[in-house]
C-alpha cells in the first residue's frame, strides 16, 4: 500500500541549520527536502496522528536535531539525517502547538552541566461528552524534555479552544491570540520548573488573526480579520521592567497614543493595506522590515520606522506562513494551494516551489460543477487536478510530486477575486497525449455566459501541453455534461444537457511531432440526438467500436464511425450520471443518483440489465482487461455490522460484474468528493499495454481531502506495493450483504 497527497501547509515548516533542508509537516510524518533541488530527501515516520510542529535544534551547521509534537500527545526528538528517533514522551493530550524558549538562549550552570530542556505546549483537553460543551478545552502547559514529563501544577492559561503559540525571535517572550485580545508571557532567563510568570493582555476591536515579535525593541504587531495591521511600541516597560518607571502608571491617554485601556504598552500604530484577514507576520532578522502577507497572495514588506511598504505580488494564493532560515537570503512561504515558494529575500524573487496536490478549494464549493472530478491517467498513474486559478495540475500518484501546470484559461487570477470562469471538466486520452477541457464563463447579471471546449497536445519533445483547438458554444447555449476520449484513435465526444452529443476528430491523426501544434486541428464528425432527451454521460467500450450516451433515463449504444443508432437500453427512475464499460469484458456498469439512486450491470450480448443494487455512487472505475469494478459509496445512512459510519465516510466495493456480490469491501474517510481508479502498478507504453494483465493494476482511491492511496485489490500481500506511511483506511472481511 502506498499512500500521498498529505497537505505541506498545515503547519509551520522548518530550516535546518546550514538553511539546505526544509522539514515540512506532511500528515503523521515530517518529510524532509532538499531546498536546492526542492525534492524529498528524507521522511521521519513515528507519530499515529497530526504533526502540528517541528523545531530544529540551533547548532552547528554538522549536526542535524529537531523536535516534533502530534495531536498523538508525544513529542518526539530526533537526527534527521539519519533518520533516527531519539526520544519519545507521551503527555497524553493531543497537542496542537510547541515552543521550546530555551533552544534559543540556553546557557551553561556553574557546574558546567546544562540546564533541563522545556517546552510549552498548546495542548487540547478531551472532555467528556456529559461535560459541558462550552468548558476550556485549550491549555498551554509547560513539559520537562530532560526528564521526559509534564510540570505539574503549571498552566499557563486555559482557553476556550487550542490553537498556535507564537514566540519571539531570543526565546524571551511567548504569546496567543485568544478573539479580541493578546496573551504575552515572559520567560524566565534561567526556566525551571518553580518559576514565576510575568504576563500582561493587549486589547483590540477585531478578532486577532497574527501574531509577531521585534527580534530587539519592546515591539509586538498583530493583524485582524479585516486586514488591519496593529504596532505596539514600549511593550511591558512596566510589568517586564525590573525597576519601576518614573511616572510609567500615571501616563494619561494622550501620552499613550492608540493604546487601550490598561494595556501596558506606549504607542499602538494602526496600518492598513490588505482587503482581508491577515494571515502572515514576521519581522526581518535586523528589525528594521515587517512582513504581512494574506489573502489577497501578495507579500508586503514595510518599513518599521517610516510605514513605506513594497509589495512582491502575484504569488497566485493567499500566504499561509513566512519562515526565515539561518541563511538571511533564504525564506519560505508557504501558501494555500499547497505549495511552498523558497524566496530569495534579498531580491524579493522565488527561487524554486515544493509542491504538493492540489487541495479543494472552500471558496469554490458553492460553485457546482467547478473541478467535481480528479481525471486519472490508468497508464501513468498521473492526475489532472483542475485548480481556482484556471490552472490544472498533473501530478505523478507513484512520485507524489507535480508534474506540470496546464493554463487553461488566460486570464489574471487574484485570490479572494469573485470567481468568473470555473474549468468544469477535463478528460484525457489513455496515452496521455491529448487533453479535452470544458470551461464556462459565469454570467454577470444573468448575461454574458459562454461555454468553450478546448482541446490540447502534448509534445512528444517537451511533454507540455499546448492548446490545439478551441470551440466556443460547442452546444449553442447548453452547458456540457461529460467528455468521453477514444481509447484507440483520435476521438472524443462531448454529451450536452440540450438534447444532442457531438462527436469529435483531429483529422492528422497523431500529433505532430514540433512543439507549436498549429498543424493540429479536431473538427465536428457527426451529431445524435435522442428524442431531444438531455445527453446526461457519455462512455467508449475498450476497443472504442461502441460509444454509449445516456439519455437522461434510458442508455443508446452508437457506432461513432457511422453515427448509427445500435440499440436503446434501461429505464431507470431517476437521470444517468455516470457510465462506464467494463475491461474488455461484455458488461457496462451505469449509475444514477437522486431520491432513488441505482447502480445497474448491464449485459451488451443480452442488450438487458444483469442485475442492480439501489444505492448511491460516488465514483465508479472498471479495469482495464478484466470484468471487475470498484464503486464508492457515500455512508450515508449505512450500516455495516453494529458500527454505523459517519458522514463523509464511505465503503469502497469490489465486484465481478459476473456476480451481484461484492469480492471485498474497504471502510475510507473523506468519501464526498472522493476518486476511484485502476491504475496500472508500473507507467507502460503504449506498445506494452496490449500485454498487460489484470494483475499489473492497482486501485487508487483519492479522497475529498485529495490524500490518496494505492493498493492491491486482488487480496494480493501489501508488502509487493511500497508503503511509506501509514493512512486511515481499513478493511473489511465479511461484507457481502451490507447493500442488501
Amino acid at each position: 500500500m502506498f499512500t500521498g497527497g498529505k497537505s505541506f501547509v498545515s503547519s509551520p515548516p522548518a530550516f535546518s541549520n546550514d538553511a539546505k533542508r526544509l522539514l515540512v509537516c506532511t500528515g503523521n510524518t515530517v518529510s524532509v527536502f532538499s531546498t536546492s533541488t526542492g525534492l524529498q530527501t528524507n521522511e521521519l515516520e513515528g507519530h499515529e496522528a497530526q504533526v502540528t510542529s517541528v523545531i530544529v535544534v540551533p547548532a552547528s551547521k554538522v549536526l542535524n536535531y529537531c523536535w516534533t509534537a502530534s495531536l498523538d500527545g508525544k513529542i518526539k526528538y530526533w537526527d534527521f539525517a539519519a533518520p533516527e528517533l531519539m526520544k519519545t514522551i507521551d503527555i497524553r493530550f493531543p497537542i496542537h502547538s510547541m515552543v521550546i524558549p530555551s533552544l534559543l538562549n540556553q546557557t551553561t550552570e556553574s557546574n558546567g552541566k546544562l540546564p533541563d530542556l522545556f517546552s510549552y505546549v498548546y495542548s487540547e483537553v478531551v472532555k467528556q461528552k456529559e461535560e459541558h460543551s462550552n468548558s476550556f478545552r485549550g491549555q498551554i502547559q509547560k513539559c520537562n524534555l530532560t526528564k521526559s514529563r509534564l510540570v505539574g501544577g503549571v498552566k499557563l492559561a486555559e482557553t476556550q479552544s487550542p490553537g498556535s503559540i507564537t514566540i519571539s525571535p531570543y526565546g524571551k517572550y511567548i504569546g496567543v491570540r485568544e478573539k479580541r485580545k493578546l496573551r504575552i508571557w515572559e520567560i524566565p532567563e534561567k526556566d525551571s520548573e518553580h518559576v514565576c510568570y510575568k504576563k500582561i493582555r493587549l486589547h483590540h476591536t477585531r478578532s486577532i488573526t497574527a501574531l509577531a515579535f521585534h527580534p530587539t525593541e519592546r515591539v509586538i504587531a498583530a493583524g485582524d480579520v479585516t486586514g488591519r495591521i496593529l504596532i505596539w511600541r514600549g511593550v511591558g516597560l512596566q510589568t517586564f521592567s525590573n525597576s519601576k518607571l518614573v511616572n510609567g502608571p500615571n501616563k494619561d491617554e494622550e501620552d499613550r497614543p492608540g493604546v487601550r485601556d490598561e494595556d501596558d504598552a506606549d504607542s499602538c500604530t494602526t496600518w492598513h493595506w490588505h482587503s482581508a484577514q491577515v494571515n502572515v507576520l514576521f519581522f526581518s532578522s535586523d528589525g528594521a522590515y515587517l512582513y504581512s502577507g494574506g489573502r489577497e497572495g501578495v507579500l508586503v514588506c514595510w518599513q518599521l520606522d517610516s510605514g513605506k511598504k513594497k509589495f512582491l505580488p502575484r504569488i497566485g494564493s493567499p500566504l499561509l506562513y513566512f519562515i526565515s532560515s539561518p541563511d538571511p537570503t533564504l525564506s519560505s512561504i508557504s501558501c494555500a494551494d499547497n505549495r511552498i515558494q523558497l524566496l530569495r529575500t534579498t531580491s524579493m524573487e522565488f527561487l524554486r516551489s515544493i509542491s504538493g496536490i492540489k487541495l479543494p478549494s472552500s471558496h469554490l464549493a458553492t460553485y457546482e460543477g467547478f473541478g467535481s472530478d480528479v481525471v486519472v491517467n490508468p497508464t501513468d498513474g498521473v492526475i489532472a487536478v483542475p485548480a481556482e486559478d484556471y490552472r490544472v495540475q498533473f501530478y505523478s500518484l507513484f512520485d507524489d510530486r507535480e508534474i506540470q501546470e496546464v493554463q487553461i484559461c488566460q486570464r489574471n487570477h487574484h485570490p479572494g477575486d469573485e470567481i468568473t470562469v470555473k474549468v468544469n471538466l477535463v478528460a484525457l486520452s489513455r496515452d496521455g497525449s491529448t487533453m479535452s477541457t470544458v470551461e464556462t464563463r459565469l454570467p454577470e447579471e444573468g448575461i454574458g455566459s459562454l461555454v468553450t471546449l478546448k482541446f490540447w497536445a502534448r509534445g512528444s519533445q517537451s511533454k507540455q501541453f499546448n492548446l490545439s483547438t478551441v470551440i466556443y458554444e460547442p452546444h449553442r447555449e447548453a452547458g456540457i455534461s461529460s467528455i468521453a476520449v477514444r481509447p484507440t484513435g483520435h476521438m472524443a465526444v462531448s454529451s450536452s444537457y440540450g438534447g444532442d452529443f457531438k462527436v469529435w476528430v483531429n483529422r492528422h491523426g497523431t500529433p505532430p511531432k514540433d512543439e507549436t501544434h498549429q498543424n493540429a486541428g479536431w473538427t465536428c464528425h457527426a451529431v445524435g440526438s435522442y428524442k431531444k432527451k438531455p445527453m446526461t454521460s457519455a462512455a467508449f467500450s475498450s476497443d472504442g467500436s461502441v460509444l454509449a450516451v445516456a439519455a437522461e433515463k434510458v442508455i443508446t449504444l452508437w457506432d461513432p464511425d457511422r453515427n448509427t443508432l445500435l440499440a436503446v437500453i434501461g429505464d431507470s427512475v431517476e437521470p444517468i450520471t455516470t457510465l462506464s464499460f467494463v475491461g474488455k469484458s461484455d458488461y457496462l456498469v451505469s449509475a444514477s443518483r437522486g431520491s432513488k439512486p441505482q447502480l445497474t450491470i448491464w449485459s451488451m450480448s443480452k442488450l438487458c440489465a444483469t442485475w442492480s443494487y439501489r444505492l448511491d455512487a460516488e465514483a465508479i472505475s472498471c479495469s482495464m482487461y478484466n470484468s471487475t469494478f470498484a464503486v464508492l459509496v457515500l455512508s450515508e445512512q449505512m450500516v455495516v455490522g453494529e458500527a454505523t459510519l459517519h458522514p463523509h465516510e464511505g465503503t469502497i466495493v469490489l465486484f465481478n460484474a459476473e456476480n451481484a456480490v461484492p469480492l471485498s469491501t474497504w471502510l475510507v474517510s473523506k468519501a464526498q468528493g472522493g476518486k476511484l481508479s485502476f491504475v496500472l502498478s508500473s507507467p507502460k507504453s503504449e506498445d506494452e499495454i496490449s500485454e498487460t494483465k489484470a494483475e499489473d493494476e492497482v486501485l487508487a482511491y483519492i479522497n475529498g481531502a485529495h490524500e490518496y492511496v494505492l493498493f492491491s485489490p486482488n487480496g494480493e500481500p501489501e508488502s509487493k506495493l511500497s508503503v511509506f506511511r501509514q493512512w486511515g483506511f481499513s478493511s473489511l472481511e465479511d461484507t457481502g450483504k451490507i447493500f442488501y
